[in-house]
């Protein structure tokens, strides 16, 4: 492996969903004095077993991309943006980012089925999902005794502004703190699972939740596989236009946080994207051989995209 390079499971365990909520603590804790975690253990323990099928009234999840790790991935990745905005002045209240962080643990609960929702999997839901997430969380936050009413209503702005083709103008947020974290959870979700170590292989479980969720556009792996390369560029330019560029703020928290002035998330998405170009043009015909991971294909030699 290149000496330059820094990966992100190099700074933190990632696999360990304890270690990523440590690194949050520890992050809020650089930007406040003191901060109310109560609300925040509370909902990740619960989004933990609601993953794992021992959440009252629901089933494992068994959504292959969109899992308990991108989830995870997703809140170390807001915490990071979050801790760089506020390093770049921007105005946060703990209320507002106790709400983006949990905003951040349930973006994809829409993907969980039901106790008595047996046919399929969660994949089903891809094009509804995020109205069932927003469902998820409003029923949740009822019971919760730190949120407020008018918490619910921002936390669905800030949920909606993970959808891919959502326009953030038609979207009446109630003030500039809650449009600023709906574009950091969006811009979050994307950097979390385009950075992930094994983004290239899960790709390949992606293209069978669109499958099953009916998303058009991809007849095999290699449709999606090529579009990969088109939506890093679409990607982009929603972070630079809509989700207004927030995604500067990531290098000022690697700065401060881990003295790298770098941002590690992009640096590690244009090595993917580099790399799956090499294997579109050499190697379509046995693209697999050169994405495949332990992990997900049950194999037990090296991959070569282990060296990226």
């Amino acid at each position: 492996m290149n000496a330059d390079i820094i990966q992100i499971e190099d700074l933190v365990d990632v696999d360990d969903p304890f270690a990523v909520l440590d690194e949050v603590k520890i992050i809020m804790g650089m930007i406040f004095q003191e901060f109310d975690f109560r609300p925040l253990d509370g909902i990740f323990k619960d989004i933990l077993r609601l993953f794992r099928g021992d959440y009252p009234g629901y089933r494992e999840c068994n959504a292959k991309y969109h899992d308990q790790k991108h989830t995870i991935d997703t809140l170390l990745a807001i915490a990071g943006l979050i801790h760089g905005a506020s390093i770049c002045g921007q105005s946060l209240s703990e209320r507002t980012v106790n709400l983006g962080l949990a905003c951040a643990l349930f973006h994809d609960t829409g993907y969980i089925q039901k106790s008595d929702d047996l046919p399929g999997t969660g994949a089903k839901y891809t094009l509804i999902h995020i109205s069932r997430s927003i469902e998820f969380m409003n029923t949740y936050l009822t019971e919760n005794g730190y949120f407020r009413e008018e918490d619910l209503s921002d936390g669905k702005d800030i949920l909606m502004c993970t959808g891919l083709n959502t326009r953030l103008e038609d979207i009446h947020f109630r003030s500039g703190q809650i449009e600023m974290m709906g574009k950091i959870l969006g811009t979050a979700d994307l950097m979390g699972q385009m950075a992930d170590r094994r983004y290239l292989e899960k790709l390949l479980l992606l293209f069978q939740e669109f499958k099953e969720g009916g998303v058009g556009g991809f007849e095999t792996e290699l449709d999606l596989l090529n579009d990969t390369v088109h939506f890093n560029k679409m990607t982009k330019e929603r972070f630079a236009g809509e989700l207004g560029g927030v995604n500067r703020f990531m290098r000022f928290h690697f700065k401060r946080r881990w003295d790298i002035d770098r941002d590690i998330y992009t640096e590690a998405i244009d090595r993917k994207i580099e790399y799956l170009k090499i294997v579109l043009k050499d190697h379509r015909n046995e693209y697999r051989l050169y994405l495949r991971r332990s992990a997900l294909f049950g194999e037990h030699e090296t991959s070569h995209a282990d060296i990226h």
